[in-house]
């Protein structure tokens, strides 16, 4: 498939809100290349030398590496040193044009520098300002740093991955990072829609720790929902070492059934419909009870034949089934290529590259990809002359950076 240029414009439902991204790393850019690709103009503040993300992984030579051009899309790039008072200056009057300001620094920081919410929506009331933190703005550990992996242990996500297979680990991805970017997104989005009504902006505030701990215990409430002493936590399901991608003759098999007729018909598809009467399993509240078991003897039926059988039998069955992918097989996968999920675009500095499409769909205002990763700093010259400073305000903000 050849490359294809980018978009030439915006398409999507925030075009023409205005963003001012002050995050590094995953949360918050993840966040606001959501926000660009429903159409936001992104203008990336970035620190001397850039988010460090421009150096992890392949591509670090151009300082475009992989972790940067997967969060990093529909931006513009103004790199400056906010330790300096031209370029602080030159920050606040771009954010007094803006509509959103995203940052993730610690709460002292954020004062330090005058970026704290009060002060800029006092001089801009209608600024939506979205801090992600580690832990809560008014709690006492509103300083403390928090990274990924140590969000993950203290929500409870390393400790149920223990209960379920004996070991404690983090999810092989930075799922806390991820989901709290969504998440800040999304709330941006509201706060917006919010605005429309009222004409006044807010503070949006997103810790990850609660924000992550919400996410993990919405289904292992179990007994605790009801506040009960001593109460039983955890939805057995999901810690049953049979819960796992079952072992067919040449490969894995993914499946589930839920209700009693979806079980009642895995059970004839498997060869053993008189399961379906088994008082173990006749019910949801005895398949609950009886999960090991369950799973356990649907693990042994399926490693009996191939994963083509099961997927022939299942989909007849009206069960939802599906091959296990690896990474590598879902770039090769026919469906998403079909779909037009990957998208293979050429880039200006690194030649072809391939994206996934924004998922969402939109039948009026359809998000597109319509900026190319930015070069550092590329774009200063440019925000900042339509943020309304002059040849020597820019000049003088813009000291010692290179490339803009």
């Amino acid at each position: 498939m050849t490359a294809q240029p980018f978009d030439a414009e915006a398409t999507g439902p925030l075009r023409g809100v205005k963003v001012v991204d002050l995050t590094i790393n995953v949360l918050g850019p993840l966040a606001t290349q959501i926000l660009g690709d429903m159409g936001a103009d992104v203008i990336k503040v970035e620190p001397p030398g850039g988010d460090p993300m421009r150096k992890l992984g392949p591509g670090h030579e151009i300082d475009l590496a992989a972790h940067f051009m997967a969060m990093n899309r529909n931006k513009r790039s103004l790199e400056l040193d906010l330790k300096r008072p031209e370029a602080l200056a030159a920050l606040k009057a771009l954010l007094a044009t803006a509509d959103v300001v995203v940052l993730s620094m610690r709460a002292s920081a954020a004062e330090r520098l005058g970026l704290d919410h009060a002060s800029l929506a006092a001089a801009n009331p209608r600024l939506i300002y979205a801090a992600a933190t580690g832990y809560a703005h008014d709690g006492p550990d509103r300083d403390r740093p928090a990274y990924d992996d140590v969000i993950q242990g203290e929500s409870g996500l390393a400790g149920m991955i223990q209960r379920a297979n004996g070991e404690a680990r983090y999810a092989p991805m930075a799922i806390a990072d991820k989901f709290c970017g969504t998440q800040l997104a999304s709330a941006i989005g509201m706060a917006l829609y919010a605005r429309e009504r009222t004409g006044r902006g807010q503070a949006v505030r997103l810790p990850m720790l609660e924000t992550m701990t919400a996410f993990n215990i919405v289904d292992h409430f179990w007994e605790a929902v009801f506040d009960k002493p001593c109460a039983k936590v955890g939805f057995p399901r999901m810690f049953t070492p049979h819960r796992r991608p079952y072992p067919t003759r040449d490969g894995h098999l993914s499946l589930l059934a839920i209700t009693d007729a979806q079980w009642r018909r895995l059970f004839a598809a498997i060869g053993r419909p008189e399961l379906a009467d088994d008082p173990r399993f006749a019910s949801l509240e005895g398949r609950t009870d009886n999960i090991d078991a369950l799973y356990g003897l649907l693990g042994e039926a399926i490693a009996g034949e191939t994963t083509a059988h099961w997927r022939q039998a299942l989909d007849a069955a009206d069960i939802p089934n599906a091959a296990m992918a690896t990474l590598e097989d879902i770039f090769a996968s026919p469906y998403l290529n079909d779909t037009g999920f990957f998208q293979r675009l050429e880039h200006p500095t690194a030649g072809p590259i391939r994206q996934m499409r924004p998922p969402i769909g939109f039948s009026d205002t359809p998000a597109n990809l319509h900026r190319p990763q930015p070069a550092l700093g590329a774009d200063g010259r440019d925000v900042l002359r339509e943020a309304g400073l002059d040849a020597d305000a820019i000049a003088a903000a813009l000291h010692g950076r290179s490339g803009q």
